[in-house]
Order: structure tokens, then sequence, then C-alpha cells
């Protein structure tokens, strides 16, 4: 009795019950991020630790609780370090709404004990990546094409009637759902710029349309000369193709539409990547890889890692530069050059040395080829 009525809730609503009811009070909150916190209290912690109060839950119970499902299958696959940590995400926001309600007075989810994420580097697809990959079947958890390969994979999809859309998402780094969701509206081709305000992604395979992911995702980003063609030629082609087939027009308003106009389903253009992959012969990447090589390829460019994320639409630069901003290997072979030169320009006996050691014995040395004579003019007269 002498508990008040908030204390009481704590000591009588389950794990079960409450991330339930606190999940149907949300109002701000992305469709997106919704359904990844209903599978998280679904299919992970009702089932693991549903039947406790909130009041007895302990760190330990969540060490014990995030042990088991670092080990035990979801949808085939083991859960990784990422995923027990979004799951935790999950249930410290439900005790945070607990506390601030005040049927807890602490949140347990803070004193768990588990493996922290590592974040995956991207690497670029070598010669010696691409080897491996093709006697042994594994990739890279997160690989980026070289410039050559992605402009044989541009080449080889310039008939394809996204051409465009493989463009932007390989030069200029747009998502998927703000590509999907891009219209004409949102471009201004005389000043040569987009502005990202609009998304299309799925909940399942529902579609949900939207603002862009955050704040930082809102921006303008900027487009050379030839963006701005392909983008003129993309448009024209479109009704071109719509009057071919005899279809009728309907105007939606988007960059990336149908032969009848309408919008593209996002998930279309993950499965036709693959499909133009494997017809160019080119090593495998993901859609959202193709953001990641175009960070690469504007850092080896010599664009500097602000400029890159206001492209991309990071709200940290430590995020691109640890993650995004693969420095491939004719950047590093840039760098190393240009490393050694600092030193030998200065001392330059030391570079005749090295020059020297490395020079082969002249029994070694492939015969020198004498110049062809060059006649003069008239001399065969």
């Amino acid at each position: 009795m002498a508990q008040s009525r908030e204390q009481f809730a704590g000591r009588t609503w389950t794990v079960a019950q409450w991330p339930r009811y606190w999940l149907t009070t949300r109002r701000s909150i992305r469709p997106t991020t919704l359904h990844i916190y209903t599978r998280h209290v679904e299919k992970d912690l009702i089932p693991t630790i549903g039947h406790l109060r909130l009041a007895e839950v302990t760190g330990r119970h969540l060490t014990a609780m995030f042990a088991e499902l670092a080990t035990s299958p979801d949808t085939g696959r083991r859960r990784t370090a990422s995923t027990t940590q979004r799951i935790r995400a999950t249930l410290r926001a439900a005790y945070n709404a607990a506390i601030r309600d005040g049927l807890v007075a602490d949140n347990p989810a803070r004193r768990a004990e588990m493996p922290q994420p590592r974040r995956p580097h991207a690497v670029a697809w070598t010669d010696g990546r691409v080897e491996s990959w093709q006697t042994d079947g594994v990739r890279p958890a997160v690989a980026v094409w070289t410039a050559a390969q992605t402009a044989a994979f541009l080449e080889h999809v310039e008939g394809d009637p996204l051409f465009a859309f493989w463009w932007l998402v390989a030069l200029r780094g747009l998502r998927r759902g703000e590509a999907a969701g891009l219209r004409w509206q949102d471009i201004d081709l005389q000043r040569r710029q987009l502005t990202v305000v609009n998304q299309r992604t799925t909940v399942g395979y529902q579609i949900v349309e939207g603002p862009p992911k955050s704040a930082a995702s809102r921006r303008t980003i900027a487009l050379d000369h030839q963006t701005v063609a392909v983008l003129r030629a993309h448009r024209r082609r479109q009704r071109a193709l719509s009057g071919q087939l005899g279809l009728t027009w309907t105007e939606a308003g988007y960059v990336f539409v149908t032969a009848d106009g309408r919008p593209y389903h996002p998930n279309y253009f993950t499965k036709r990547l693959q499909y133009l992959i494997k017809a160019a012969g080119l090593p495998p990447v993901r859609l959202h890889d193709l953001r990641h090589g175009a960070a690469s390829l504007a850092h080896t460019a010599g664009a500097d890692l602000k400029t890159v994320q206001d492209q991309l639409g990071h709200s940290s630069i430590v995020l691109t530069a640890d993650t995004y901003t693969t420095v491939l290997p004719v950047a590093q072979h840039k760098a190393a050059e240009a490393t050694a030169r600092l030193i030998l320009t200065t001392a330059r006996g030391l570079r005749a040395k090295i020059n020297r050691a490395n020079r082969r014995p002249a029994h070694q040395r492939p015969p020198q080829r004498s110049a062809p004579t060059t006649p003069s003019i008239g001399a065969d007269r």
C-alpha cells in the first residue's frame, strides 16, 4: 500500500506487456523504425525475458539473454554483435519510457555486458581479392569497385532504362530510397544541383514515403555537366519509350519510373542491379556499396572529407572517414610516392644509393634496341 500507483505497475507489468504498450504510444517515430522495434520486441525480447516483471530485470538477466541471442539462429543466421546492440537499444528506449512514467527507477539495459560491434570497413575489389572470390566464393562484408570496374559497369548498362539511376548512385552517392523518391521538381538542371527532400523506402514489402532519414540527409548535391546531360537524356528517353509502347503516361513526377510513368518499387532496383552485375561479369557489390564507392571515388579524385560528408548526408565526419571513404589503390600509391619523394628530395645521396642497389647487373639487363633512324626529307629521291 506504500507503493505509488506507478511503482505498483512496475512490479506488475511484464517485459511482454510494457514494450507492446509503449510501442502503441509512439507518435513521432518513423514507420521503418517502428517495424524494427516491433520485430525486436516480438522475436527477441518476449521469447527470452518476456515473463519477467519490469522492476525485477537486472543486468545479469540481460547479459545472459544477449549471450543466448548471439548463439541462437535468427532466420537461419546467427545474430551479429551489431544486431544485439540494436536489440539492446530497443529495450533501453522502452525502459527509458518506463522511467519517465515512474514505473521503474533504473534502466538495466545500461549495465548489460555484451560484445562491441566492429564497424565494417569497405575494401576495394583488387585483382587479388577478385581471384580469391572466384576460387572460394567468399566475398568481403563491404566491398567497392575500383574506378575501372565502376567505369566498366556504367559502360555495360549504358543502354539500360535505369542508366541514370546507376550513374547517380555510383557517382553522387544517393541512398536507394533517396534515388527512388527523387522527383523532377527537386532537380535544377540549370544550376546543376539536386535537393534530397524525399525518399521511398519499404517496411517488409510495403512502400513508405516520407522525408530523409535524418536532418543531415536533407541536403543539396552538386551535379557535374556530364550528370546533367545524363539526366536530360533520361527524361527524353522516358517519354519516347512510353510512346513507342503505346502506353498511357501517368505523370507522377518521379525521376525513375516504369514505361507508363509510375514509380518503381524500391526492391526492384536491388534485384535489377544483381542481374546487371552478373551480366557484366564483375565482382559482386550491394546497391549500398555503390554509395560506398561514390565516397571513395570522390575522395580519390581530390574531394576533402567535409565535402564527401556533405555529399553523402552524414551528421558526423567520423562516420564518413571510418566507414565510407575507402582509400582506393590509386590514392594509396599517390600517398606512398609523395611520402618517399618528401624524404628523397632532401636526401639526394640516399636516393642515388637506392637506385644503384635496385639496378640490375649488366649481364641481366635486356638488350637495348637501337633507335630507328629517321630518313631526311627527300632522302629516297
